[in-house]
């Protein structure tokens, strides 16, 4: 009995994160893929704010005159007030990437509903905005975190274009390349603001490539904006 409850447990933590599979997800949780409007590309940005690097991307947005969606960490936001406010002034979305950059392999249900609670709190005290869309870090959506975001009133969102831009190999070149695969009218795009949890410096590689990205979505007719603009559908309760 103890271990048919123990592989329950571990089925409910794991199978919703079987959604991290970009095709699988893209089929059958088309608004968990940020799947929007089909004249519209969600700018996505995670794993800031970082002091070093946000404001960098703040000032290329500007010249471009997009606005974009940033997925922050709860400790960062606490330890960076001024960036995050900075981000909001801008006339940026805020929205909730965990409390810090983690893998979820355990089953820890209390402690990702605290977590998630707590960044969303976080995001609150430093802009005066409800924040309203939540990605775990790595895109690992386990069952509870599903249950964190719906208990902290947000919504899951992962993505359905990534450029990679994490990766030490990385360069403007390859990061439009990949991209291009998933970039199509509703797409969500998932880019990085900050090396947190990637390689040193790579921020510097989506920088350069941000306004060529920018300048293809618009030469296809396609608006660039955040996630708040692009009529994501809402989900059901769970994955599952």
């Amino acid at each position: 009995m103890a271990r048919d409850a123990a592989v329950l447990a571990a089925a409910a933590h794991l199978v919703p994160a079987g959604t991290w599979l970009p095709g699988p997800r893209r089929v059958l949780f088309p608004a968990l893929a940020g799947q929007g409007r089909s004249d519209h590309i969600a700018l996505t940005f995670d794993d800031g704010p970082d002091p070093h690097s946000t404001p960098r991307f703040l000032d290329a947005l500007d010249e471009l005159a997009v606005t974009a969606t940033f997925f922050v960490l709860g400790e960062s936001v606490m330890r960076y007030p001024r960036t995050t406010r900075e981000i909001a002034f801008r006339g940026h979305e805020l929205a909730v990437h965990g409390w810090t950059h983690t893998r979820p392999w355990l089953p820890r249900p209390v402690r990702d509903v605290s977590e998630v609670a707590y960044a969303a709190r976080a995001v609150r005290l430093a802009t005066g905005a409800e924040p309203l869309w939540y990605r775990p870090p790595y895109g690992v959506l386990t069952g509870g975190r599903w249950l964190a975001a719906v208990r902290a009133g947000l919504r899951p969102v992962l993505w359905s274009a990534w450029g990679r831009d994490w990766s030490p190999n990385a360069t403007p070149a390859s990061v439009l390349a990949t991209l291009r695969g998933g970039l199509r009218g509703g797409a969500t795009v998932l880019l990085h603001d900050s090396d947190r949890a990637s390689s040193p410096g790579c921020w510097r590689v989506t920088l350069a490539a941000l306004p060529h990205l920018v300048t293809a979505c618009r030469t296809a007719g396609l608006e660039v904006g955040p996630l708040y603009e692009h009529g994501v559908p809402r989900l059901p309760a769970s994955p599952g």
